[in-house]
This record gives structure tokens, sequence and C-alpha cells, in this order.
């Protein structure tokens, strides 16, 4: 058993950490093997940030990542002293938290061999975030290992890049995460292979719908919607309820957490009633502003989600199109993929998941949620 253990269907991958890590524990190795800047990318769900956490352990664990000792377990639950995880749950990472993170990442490790820092969201830092992270990548300290993590190589600069060595994870086949589902979960094997099929070889997606019921039934009730588009007003409406659904997701997710935040600063600034230490209203409003971002982004990822949901249902219809049913994902929907197949041609169908790829390009790129929706539904009337 070790820290590896986790990454699923990666097994080249797995390799060449594994070597690195042997490399990195000689002390004067010279193959080269192992480097102090690492490029992590592979689609959503593949594990690449997992994957950057499990070499992060692997590197600090006097074992090579055994998973049992405080170091690994520390490093994967984010506390470990001489690991940081910069993990952004807003639109961006902005230019004053590199410069926070750059002065500590010059400290010695103070209980490992090696300082590591994983940066999970390399795609959202801002230029100006970018630039200054290039400056110090370009001449990293002996005994600080960066590890960036994104979903493809064109997400990161150039400059970046180049200065990393670059690992593609894979998308995780679906009989690889049924299987995890039904050993790691106990998931039954029937909804293991449906879900598994559904998540597109997302595997935290996949357990969530495995898991979560309320998932399941939100999924069923995106998927109906290309039924009632019948005109235009019925498209504006479609595109209302699944925006609609989107923020209510997002708000119930992130009110606890928002209020929980809250109390344990205006705690930490020393809140007595309706008073804070100086300085306290400040760090609050900021608090508040980060909250907003982070809810703005959790609502365009619930969108993304619905998206690769319906590009599901577009790919069923295409396969009935070609006469082709061994394959289809929501077998459940079976009549209505029929009804669909039936009432218009391939061409069309193909041009509807273009559509829908092309909605979620846009919506990365901060158009307006809304809009984009109305003009997709109008697409797919």
């Amino acid at each position: 058993m070790n820290v590896f253990n986790s990454l699923i269907d990666q097994s080249e991958v797995i390799e060449i950490l594994k070597e690195a890590v042997k490399s990195a524990q000689k002390l004067n190795d010279s193959s080269q093997v192992m480097t102090n800047t690492w490029l992590f990318t592979g689609p959503p769900g593949s594990g690449r940030s997992n994957a950057a956490i499990a070499f992060a352990a692997a590197l600090v664990c006097k074992e090579g990542g055994c998973s049992k000792c405080s170091d690994c377990m520390s490093t994967i639950i984010g506390t470990h002293a001489d690991v940081e995880l910069i993990k952004t749950e807003g639109l961006s990472i902005k230019i004053d938290e590199i410069r926070e993170l750059i002065t500590r990442s010059s400290w010695a490790p103070s209980v490992a061999s090696y300082r590591v820092v994983v940066i999970e969201d390399s795609d959202r830092l801002t230029e100006s975030a970018a630039n200054a992270l290039l400056k110090v990548i370009e001449e990293p300290g002996l005994r600080t290992i960066w590890l960036l993590c994104a979903p493809t190589l064109t997400d990161v600069l150039p400059t970046i890049r180049s200065r990393c060595r670059h690992l593609s994870l894979r998308t995780p086949s679906t009989k690889a995460i049924t299987n995890l589902l039904i050993e790691r979960d106990a998931v039954d094997p029937k909804t293991a292979e449906f879900v598994a099929r559904a998540s597109g070889g997302h595997i935290g997606r996949a357990r969530r719908l495995a898991t979560d019921a309320n998932a399941r039934a939100n999924r069923a009730n995106i998927l109906k919607l290309p039924l009632m588009i019948k005109d235009i007003a019925s498209a504006f409406k479609a595109a209302q309820l699944l925006v609609d659904a989107a923020k209510a997701d997002a708000i119930a997710d992130a009110e606890k957490k928002d209020e929980d935040e809250i109390s344990k600063l205006k705690e930490a600034w020393g809140a007595t009633g309706s008073k804070m230490a100086s300085g306290g209203s400040k760090a609050v409003k900021e608090l508040e502003k980060e909250q907003k971002s982070r809810s703005t982004r959790m609502v365009r990822d619930y969108l993304d989600r619905a998206l690769l949901d319906l590009a599901t249902l577009y790919r069923d219809v295409l396969l009935l199109q070609s006469n082709s049913t061994d394959s289809l994902i929501n077998q459940d929907l079976i009549e209505q993929i029929k009804l669909m197949a039936t009432s218009t041609n391939p061409a069309k169908t193909l041009g509807k998941i273009e559509a829908i790829l092309k909605t979620r390009r846009n919506l990365a790129q901060n158009a307006a949620p809304l809009l984009l929706i109305e003009a997709l539904m109008c697409e797919l009337r």
C-alpha cells in the first residue's frame, strides 16, 4: 500500500513518479530523473491534483510514500509543515497570494528533506501572478519542489511550461471507475457501471452520483429539459430553469460554509457584540468578496456539469441514429432518446453537441451565464 494507489488507471505516470522519488532520496544523484518543477495536466476528474499531492507526500515521507506515516497523512489532509497546497475556490489566483507563497517557499524545510509547493489551479493564475511565479521557478531553491496542475498545456504560460517536466494524465476507463466504486464505496455493480459512464471519466462526479440520490435526481431533471423546448419562449424558460438550479445548488453548498468562515474570522478579530478590533471590518469585507467570487465560480461549475450531462444525451441520440445501442449511457431514458433520434438527423445532432461544447468554452471565459444558456437552448430547439 502506498500513496500512489489513489491514482486510478495511471500506471505510466505512477512509474515515472516512483523513479523520481527514488532519485530524490539519493543525495548525489546525477540522473536528472528528479527535477524541481513539474506540471501535471489532464481532463477534469483524471486525478491530476491527486497525483501532485501523492507525489508531494512521497517526497516528504522517509519511506517514499508509505501512506501510513504522519508525513503522508498530514500531506494528504493539507497540514504538513513543509507542503504548501494552493487551491483557489474563486475565479483566479492573484499576484498578492503568489508573492506571499514565494516568500514562504524560500524557507528551508523544517522536518522533511524538501519543501513542496502544490498549485492545483495553475490555469487560474492572473497574468501578473503567472509572471511573478515564472521568476521564482526559473531559479528554484535546491530544496524547493514546485508541482503545478492544469487541464492542458495551453492553459499555462509557454514560459512556465517550458521550465517544467510535464506529466499528462488520461481519463480513467469506465471499467476502472466501476471497479473502484464497487471495491472502495460498496456501490452495487449496476449503479457503479451507470455512473461511471455518466460521469465521462470524472471519478469525483461518479462517486457523487453513486452516493447522492439528489445528484441523480438533478441530473434526470436536466436531461428532461430538451423535451420541453418547443419554441423560443420555452427555450428561454428552460435556460432560466437551468441557471436557477445551478444558483440554488451553489447557494446551498456555500451558505453554511460562508457563515462558519465569517463567524471564525470575527472571533479571531475579538468580536464582542457589534465591535471588533481595528482592521476587523476590512478583513470581513475582504472575506465576503472572496466568498462572492467563490459562489460565482460554483455556479459556473454546476452549469458546466449540466452541459456535460446534456452532451451525453445527444451522444446517445447520435449513436441510435447510427444504429448502435451497445454503449448508450442513459439507458433509463431510451424512449426519450428514440423520440429525439427519429425527429432529427445525425448532422443536426452533431451540430447540437458542438453547440454545447462551444457554450462550455465560452462559460470558461467568464461570459454571462444566462445569455449563454439562452442562446444554447435556442440552438437545441
